[in-house]
C-alpha cells in the first residue's frame, strides 16, 4: 500500500451457466486485468464459478466436480498474481452443500466462508440447495491433499488490512455478519452477490451499502451478478460498487453484457482514524464481540507493486462544497437554517430584539446579515432591528461601499454609516503613530476600532454585536485580536471561506429581487480583501488577502483534511496533487502549505477564547467543542515534513522510489 491506500476490485463476468471451466477462464483473465491496474483485493460475485441459477443441477455431482477443478485452475493460473482473489464457488462438506466464498492467494486457497443467511422467499429458494453453517459444522475443508479454514469466524489479513466475508443476503439481515467481523476487526468486507434486479431496488442496495460501511467505519467492496445468468424468472444487471465509510467511492455502468469492475483505493488510514476517534465503535467491540475470530494472514504487497498507478479516487479540491448542483441546495439549505435556528436561539434566551452587524461588502458580512434577515423573519421581529452598520476606512473602495449600501437597503435592515476615518487618525496621533506607515499598527487599529463601535451600538440599542469572521480565518489566525476577532455570537464560525461563497450565491440565485441578486453576485466576484491599506489610484481593491495568506481554496483543503482525518503534511500533499493538478504547481503547493501549520499552530491563543457559534459540519474549531489544542503547541513536526517535502518535491508517479529513499514512512 502506498499512503495507506489499499486497492480494491469488484469485477464481473459474463457468466456461462453450469459452465465452471469457461467461468474459469473469464475469472483469470478479468483478474490478471485488474491485478495489472494495482488491483490488491479482487472481488468476483456470487457462485461466479458456476453461475448462481443452476438450480437444482447444484445437487448434481458432476457440476460439483467441475466446480473444484475450475477453482484449481483459478488458483493455478492466477499464482504468479500478488492479488487476493476471492470468488463465489459450492463447497460440499460432510455432505452438505455450502453457497461460498474462496479466498485464492500466490495459487492455493487460503480460505472459504459459506453463506450465513440462506433466502428463501419470493424469487430465493436457496435453501432447497445450500445448507446453513451452524456450531457443528467443520472448521476446515480438504482441498488437493491441504486442510484449508472454513467458517464464518474467519479474517483474512493482507499488507495489515484484516477482510471479512458476507454473501448476499447476509447483507439484508437485520444482524449482517460483516458488523460482527468488523467489530471483531475487519476494516474492509466484501460482498458476493447474485441479487436479482428490479424497480428500486438498486436504489436501495446502494443505501444499504452506504450505511453498512459507515455504521462499520470500512471499505465495503460488492460485485454482483451480471450477464449470461439464466433468464428464465429473473434478470442480473451486474454490479460493482466500492464504498468507504459511507461514501460511494466507484461503481460500474450496469446492463453491460462484457467485463464489469469498479477499482478504487480504500484509505485505510481515513478508517483507522474514525475507529479511534469514534470511541463508541471501540466501546461497542468491547461489548458485543463474544466470539474468537481466525486471523489468515496473507502476506503483504511487494514494495515494487505500490504506488505504480496514479490514485484511483476523487479528491475534491474543494471538501466543504457539495459538487453536484442536486445536492448544494439540499446542503445549503440545511446550513442557513442550523444558523437561523441558533442565532434564533441566543436571541430568545437573552431577550435580545436587536443586532448590530457591521457590513463591509465582503463575502462573510453579506451572508451573516442575510442570516440575521431571516431570523429575524422566523422569529416574527421587524427587519429595522438589525442595526447594520458600515465604516468605511482609508481602504475602502466605491466597490464594496456601494454593494454593502446596496444590500442593506434592499434587505430593509436599519442603517448607520459612520467612517472611522477621524477616529483613528486620532488613535494615529494619541499613540504617536506615522499614517504614512502602513505596517500592522495601521491596519489592527482600523479593525479595533470598527469593533469598538459595533459594541458601543449595541450597548446603545440594547443588542447584540454578530460576528461575521469564518472558519478559514480562524484556522489561519486571520483576525484581528480584540478587533474583529470578536463578538457576542460568531454566526459564520464553522463555515469556510469557499462555502460562504456558494451560500452568497445560492442566496443570490433564490431572491426574488433582481436588484439584490445583481448585488449578492457582484458581492462574490469581489476580491477578498479587509480593505485596511489605501486603494490602487484608479480605486480597485489593493490589499487583495489570497495575495498575502494564500488561496483559500487551498487552505481549506488544507484544514479539512488535517481536522477531519488527522492526515500528515506528505500524505496532504499528495492529495493535493490530484486535486489541484490543473491549477497550482507542487511549488506554490507546499509554499502555502507551510504558511497554512505556520499560522494555524502560532494561532491557537485567539481559536481559545472565540465566541460562541453554531456547529455545521464535521470540522469545527471551537475549543468548547471539537478541538482542544494548547495554545503553546509546537509545529516543528509538520513544518520540518514540509521542508523536507518541498527538498523532495514532487512526490509522483515518476519519483517516489526516491522520495521511499530518502527515509519517509509513508
Amino acid at each position: 500500500m502506498y499512503f495507506d491506500f489499499l486497492r480494491v476490485a469488484a469485477g464481473v463476468i459474463p457468466v456461462s451457466v453450469a459452465n465452471p471451466e469457461s467461468n474459469a477462464e473469464s475469472i483469470v483473465t478479468l483478474a490478471t486485468e485488474l491485478a495489472g491496474k494495482g488491483a490488491e483485493l479482487i472481488v468476483f460475485p456470487e457462485l461466479s464459478v458456476t453461475g448462481y441459477t443452476c438450480g437444482d443441477l447444484f445437487h448434481n455431482r458432476m457440476l460439483l466436480e467441475a466446480s473444484k477443478k475450475a477453482l484449481s485452475r483459478i488458483a493455478r493460473q492466477t499464482a504468479s498474481l500478488t492479488s487476493v482473489i476471492v470468488v463465489g464457488t459450492p463447497f460440499v462438506v460432510d455432505n452438505q452443500a455450502y453457497n461460498c466464498a474462496a479466498v485464492i492467494r500466490g495459487g492455493k486457497l487460503m480460505a472459504v466462508v459459506p453463506k450465513t443467511y440462506l433466502p428463501d422467499y419470493d424469487e430465493f429458494y436457496e435453501k432447497r440447495w445450500w445448507s446453513a453453517p451452524t456450531e457443528a459444522t467443520p472448521r476446515s475443508v480438504s482441498f488437493e491433499g491441504e486442510d484449508v479454514p472454513f467458517g464464518t469466524d474467519l479474517l483474512v489479513e493482507l499488507d495489515g488490512v484484516k477482510i471479512g466475508v458476507e454473501i448476499c443476503e447476509d447483507l439484508w439481515a437485520p444482524l449482517p455478519p460483516s458488523t460482527h467481523l468488523a467489530l471483531a476487526g475487519a476494516e474492509v468486507i466484501v460482498n458476493l452477490s447474485a441479487s436479482n434486479d428490479n424497480v428500486g431496488k438498486y436504489g436501495y442496495l446502494m443505501d444499504l451499502i452506504r450505511q453498512q460501511s459507515a455504521r462499520l467505519v470500512a471499505g465495503y467492496v460488492y460485485s454482483g451478478a451480471g450477464f449470461g445468468e439464466s433468464t428464465t424468472d429473473v434478470v442480473f444487471d451486474g454490479k460493482a460498487v466500492v464504498a468507504e465509510n459511507g461514501s460511494l467511492l466507484c461503481r460500474n455502468e450496469r446492463w453491460q453484457r462484457g467485463f464489469q469492475s469498479a477499482v478504487a483505493d480504500i484509505d485505510m488510514e481515513a478508517i483507522r482514524r474514525d475507529r479511534m476517534h469514534k470511541k463508541t465503535f471501540f466501546d461497542c467491540a468491547s461489548r458485543e464481540v463474544r466470539k474468537p475470530v481466525r486471523v489468515i494472514d496473507l502476506g503483504g504487497t511487494p514494495a515494487s507493486q505500490s504506488g505504480t498507478e496514479p490514485l484511483l479516487r476523487k479528491i475534491d479540491p474543494m471538501p466543504f462544497v457539495p459538487a453536484h448542483d442536486d445536492h448544494l441546495d439540499e446542503r445549503c439549505t440545511e446550513i442557513i437554517n442550523i444558523q437561523m435556528l441558533g442565532l434564533a436561539k441566543r436571541l430568545e434566551v437573552t431577550g435580545c430584539k436587536s443586532l448590530v452587524i457591521g457590513v463591509s461588502g465582503g463575502l462573510d458580512s453579506t451572508l451573516a446579515l442575510l442570516v440575521a434577515a431571516h431570523t429575524f423573519d422566523l422569529l416574527g421581529l421587524p427587519r429595522k432591528g438589525i442595526v447594520a452598520v458600515t465604516m468605511p476606512g482609508f481602504g475602502t473602495t466605491e466597490r464594496t461601499h456601494t454593494n454593502a449600501s446596496d444590500l442593506m437597503e434592499q434587505l430593509g435592515v436599519t442603517v448607520r454609516e459612520i467612517s472611522i476615518v477621524p477616529a483613528v487618525t486620532q488613535h494615529f496621533k494619541d499613540i504617536d503613530h506615522d499614517p504614512s506607515n502602513h505596517d500592522i499598527t495601521y491596519e489592527n487599529s482600523q479593525a479595533r476600532q470598527r469593533t469598538y463601535l459595533l459594541m458601543d451600538i449595541a450597548n446603545q440599542v440594547n443588542g447584540m454585536v454578530l460576528g461575521t469572521g469564518d472558519l478559514s480565518e480562524l484556522a489561519l489566525g486571520w483576525a484581528t485580536y480584540n478587533g474583529d476577532h470578536m463578538s457576542m455570537y460568531g454566526i459564520n464560525a464553522s463555515i469556510p471561506k469557499t462555502l460562504i461563497r456558494s451560500l452568497v450565491l445560492w442566496f443570490a440565485q433564490r431572491s426574488t429581487s433582481p436588484a439584490e441578486r445583481r448585488t449578492l453576485t457582484d458581492i462574490a466576484d469581489t476580491p477578498i480583501s479587509p480593505e485596511l491599506i489605501p486603494a490602487n489610484t484608479d480605486g480597485t481593491i489593493k490589499q487583495k488577502t489570497e495575495d498575502a495568506v494564500g488561496p483559500y481554496e487551498l487552505h481549506d483543503f488544507f484544514l479539512y483534511h488535517t481536522l477531519r482525518y488527522g492526515r500528515r503534511p506528505a500524505k496532504i500533499y499528495y492529495l493535493a496533487q490530484h486535486a489541484f493538478a490543473d491549477r497550482y504547481s507542487n511549488e506554490t503547493i507546499l509554499h502555502w502549505m507551510r504558511t497554512f501549520y505556520r499560522r494555524f499552530f502560532t494561532q491557537q491563543f485567539k481559536r481559545s477564547c472565540m465566541p460562541d457559534g453554531p456547529k455545521v459540519g464535521s470540522v469545527c474549531l471551537s475549543p468548547r467543542g471539537d478541538w482542544r489544542m494548547p495554545s503553546d503547541a509546537s509545529s516543528r513536526v509538520w513544518l520540518d515534513e514540509v521542508d523536507s517535502l518541498r527538498a523532495h518535491f514532487p512526490i509522483s508517479v515518476k519519483n517516489r522510489v526516491a522520495y521511499l529513499g530518502a527515509g519517509f514512512v509513508l
